[in-house]
């Protein structure tokens, strides 16, 4: 991968992108998109966090095969961890890192190193945003600091998506509820409502 700077230019563009996106699967591919395009780097992807499972469920990849995508479930306790608990996370070589989860199936798929970053909403981490070199790569801090604003505005974008859904959901019960024939009459009877002794 080039040397480069980091532009305000593709800062913008890839704010604009997130912030137009209102589907949360939307706000993801954009995302990935952004990073793996503004670091001319192999792939990209975004893991939402399974509190369940404890896993790291794909939200949207680039640049990444399907073979690799489907090697096995990723551990949020094992993958890359202290990405998830104190912040980015540089990789030089997966070959020799022992935080990688699945070293062998990286180097097949010709990745030499990976950045992850956290992607939190109101302070709690939420998933990762991962980019991955096809060359051993020693990320600068501009490129560390553009993979975190973009994982910080996706996680707000996410956020804000999933209100709107919300919000949408909630729109289309009361218009329900507003639709004469849908809602049940509230005319009462003579004596509907009056108490028996009254009676």
């Amino acid at each position: 991968m080039e040397a480069h700077r980091m532009h305000y230019q593709t800062l913008l563009k890839v704010t604009e992108a997130i912030s137009v996106s209102k589907d949360p699967e939307d706000v993801a591919v954009t995302t990935v998109e952004a990073v793996k395009s503004a670091l001319k780097a192999k792939g990209a992807a975004l893991f939402l966090v399974n509190r369940k499972t404890h896993e790291l469920e794909l939200a949207a990849a680039n640049g990444l095969s399907r073979d690799y995508l489907a090697k096995g479930p990723l551990s949020a306790l094992k993958s890359i961890t202290a990405s998830l608990e104190t912040g980015p996370v540089a990789i030089y070589d997966v070959g020799d890192d022992p935080r990688i989860q699945y070293p062998k199936e990286a180097k097949q798929e010709g990745i030499a190193s990976i950045l992850s970053v956290p992607v939190a909403i109101h302070g709690q981490v939420i998933g990762a945003l991962r980019v991955y070199t096809a060359e051993p790569w020693e990320f600068t801090i501009d490129d560390v600091n553009l993979v975190q604003a973009v994982a910080q505005m996706a996680g707000m974008a996410l956020d804000m998506a999933r209100l709107a859904k919300g919000y949408k959901s909630s729109i289309e019960v009361l218009k329900t509820m507003r639709d004469p024939k849908q809602r049940k009459s509230t005319k009462r009877t003579p004596y509907e409502g009056v108490p028996v002794s009254v009676r």
